[in-house]
């Protein structure tokens, strides 16, 4: 990807049901430092972020705040671009999927769509996911109810939709995915054709049942409907540069986009979904889409009742953005999950940045005005030390090749500080101190020659993890990192004559943690008051009737007696614990003021008491018989 004359990546649009994270932070970073290096190399780059805006959870969201959608939205996407800002992200646009431009591009793809035949309406019934803003299909589902990517219970959705011809696209998607290998890493392509070949059903992609969203074409006149949030999102690739506008000079310029950065849960979106629209309206295909992992927190994962949901600017504000920056991208392997904590950091810093980066630069630093009054040449280093030169310039050969564009960024740095052992290493071999008292002042000025370039080697190739932390060290080595000098250093020009600039150290070594320890609530959580606790109404029920729920590997379907004339009926995850047989006539306990939810087309009217541990799963039973109806007290 090196040898191209433009590049385009993307990060997802972020949705705006709640503010930025550790997540959104890291996609960004690795997007961000991607874009400089392409620039620092000459290559036109354009590079897009944003945020996602429609759909039914914003809908809800805003209402529970007693906010209009787009006041809601408004404040969160705010919030994503202040952020970036604040980080100097070097996006070239921040799209909005409630920009005018981009409802225009859409409605203009949907209409493409339609009339290439590939949208058909029809009414669609299954489990859709809020949360997620996605149908699940009933093999997906857990427990035959909750969403496989969040956890969240599912609702049944009966409603007139559009449909997309997903189906149609299936063995040019296949072929696609398994000829160009378009997806990294390499075992998430294979999850991602396992789930092509167990086949493809035509998508949903309008709904009816809210409103805030993108129209349809007035062409197709049909008001009721709003186009599905994911096409919608997934359309701001090619909105951002024009299409739909009259002007797609820019679309001409850079699409197809180079690199897609998303996270694995939304891979399935860019990898199937994306790539079959863009062959309907006739467009070329990403060359790479790269799904990160997650992040925890001290091996946790992050959620705000625990609160342990790392905010990324309070890390930045306490140790510094660039550091923080070098810290995600060098704990941990894309597409693997990542732990992020304080002492991990710390680590990184202290010994990484401070002993290996910065403790060599003061060490030229030092020796150059105790010997040299703060000279340094290059003129004798290939003279002395060619070798290790050399072996610096084979590491860095085809380094970008080798890593940087797979999105091995972690093993980049990895191989990076290889360049910095040698510059170590050689000052512990030849002991420029003993050079001195023997008189060999020219290989001891040699010497500090090479450090120099070794770490301007570095520093260019750092520049777009670090930047404003590299041009530092550049300017101390008498230079300033740009197009042109990354280019010279690279082809294997040393740096010119100069006098160091004494600095203070750019690692000072970090102690003790920094970052406030009230941002981890340490009270217990979930604590209800009593009078919360009896809003909740437990009573004693006997089964009088037990059956299996068919195509359900674990619902039992029971009819359960609480005195009230008539049983309930409840739906209960419990087959693979239970027969009927065993559960007719006895007593159980139940919450019997749930709201009823239908379950595999069946309302159930209350949920049965229950413990599960390593030993498997019991339902909870009152010591002898009782009284149906009883309550639980």
């Amino acid at each position: 990807m090196s040898d191209c004359s433009t590049y385009y990546l993307t990060t997802p649009i972020y949705y705006v049901n709640d503010v930025p994270h550790i997540g959104h932070a890291y996609t960004t970073i690795i997007a961000d430092s991607i874009a400089r290096y392409a620039r620092l190399k000459g290559i036109d780059t354009f590079f897009l972020t944003g945020t996602d805006e429609h759909g039914q959870k914003i809908e809800e969201a805003a209402r529970k705040r007693g906010k209009s959608p787009k006041e809601y939205a408004d404040e969160i996407s705010a919030k994503f671009k202040k952020l970036w800002d604040e980080f100097e992200i070097s996006y070239d646009k921040f799209i909005r999927t409630t920009d005018p431009g981009h409802i225009k591009g859409v409605q203009k793809a949907f209409l493409t769509m339609y009339e290439n035949g590939d949208i058909y309406k029809d009414y669609y019934e299954g489990h859709y996911c809020v949360g997620c803003e996605s149908f699940v299909a009933p093999s997906q589902l857990v427990n035959d109810e909750l969403c496989p990517d969040c956890g969240r219970p599912t609702r049944i959705i009966k409603e007139e939709s559009y449909f997309f011809r997903l189906s149609k696209y299936q063995d040019k998607i296949l072929n696609w995915l398994k000829t160009k290998k378009p997806i990294l890493p390499e075992a998430k392509a294979n999850e991602i054709i396992r789930f092509v070949e167990d086949g493809l059903k035509d998508l949903s992609i309008t709904r009816t049942s809210f409103e805030w969203g993108i129209k349809l074409p007035k062409e197709i006149n049909d008001p009721k409907h709003v186009v599905y949030v994911w096409l919608d999102a997934l359309f701001n690739y090619l909105t951002a540069l024009g299409y739909g506008s009259g002007d797609e000079s820019l679309m001409k310029k850079y699409w197809p986009a180079k690199l897609h950065i998303v996270g694995k849960d939304i891979l399935k979106f860019h990898a199937v979904y994306w790539p079959a629209f863009l062959m309907s309206i006739g467009y070329s295909l990403p060359k790479v889409i790269a799904a990160h992992g997650w992040w925890t927190r001290d091996g946790e994962k992050m959620s705000k009742s625990k609160g342990n949901v790392i905010n990324p600017k309070e890390v930045a504000d306490a140790y510094g953005i660039e550091n923080f920056r070098y810290f995600m991208l060098r704990e941990v392997p894309f597409g693997a999950d990542g732990d992020f904590s304080e002492k991990a950091l710390i680590d990184r810093i202290n010994n990484d940045l401070g002993n290996d980066l910065g403790n060599l630069l003061n060490r030229i630093i030092g020796m150059a005005y105790k010997y040299f009054d703060g000279k340094i040449t290059s003129q004798n280093v290939e003279k002395y030390f060619s070798g290790e030169l050399n072996e610096a310039r084979n590491i860095l050969k085809d380094l970008e090749k080798t890593y940087l564009w797979k999105m091995q960024i972690h093993k980049f740095l990895e191989e990076l500080w290889k360049v910095l052992s040698i510059g170590n290493k050689a000052i512990d071999t030849y002991k420029p101190w003993d050079l001195m008292k023997t008189g060999e002042n020219e290989k001891a000025g040699a010497l500090l020659g090479l450090i120099a370039n070794l770490l301007a080697l570095v520093a260019v190739n750092l520049h777009a993890f670090m930047p404003k932390t590299t041009q530092k060290i550049a300017s101390t080595l008498g230079f300033e990192i740009n197009e042109k000098s990354f280019k010279e250093i690279m082809d294997g020009k040393l740096i010119g004559d100069f006098i160091i600039e004494k600095i203070p150290p750019l690692f000072p070594k970090i102690e003790k943690p920094l970052m406030k320890k009230s941002e981890i609530k340490q009270k217990p959580q979930n604590l209800v008051t009593i009078d919360e606790f009896f809003k909740t109404e437990l009573r004693i029920g006997k089964v009088v009737q037990a059956e299996e729920v068919k195509k359900s590997k674990k619902l039992l379907r029971l009819e359960v007696d609480l005195g009230e004339g008539k049983p309930r009926q409840i739906i209960a995850g419990i087959k693979e614990y239970y027969t009927p047989e065993e559960l007719i006539d006895t007593y159980v306990c139940v919450v019997s003021n749930l709201k009823p939810v239908k379950l595999m087309g069946m309302i159930s009217e209350g949920m049965l008491l229950g413990a599960k541990d390593e030993n498997g799963f019991s339902l909870i039973r009152p010591e002898k018989p009782k009284k149906v109806g009883t309550q639980i007290k």
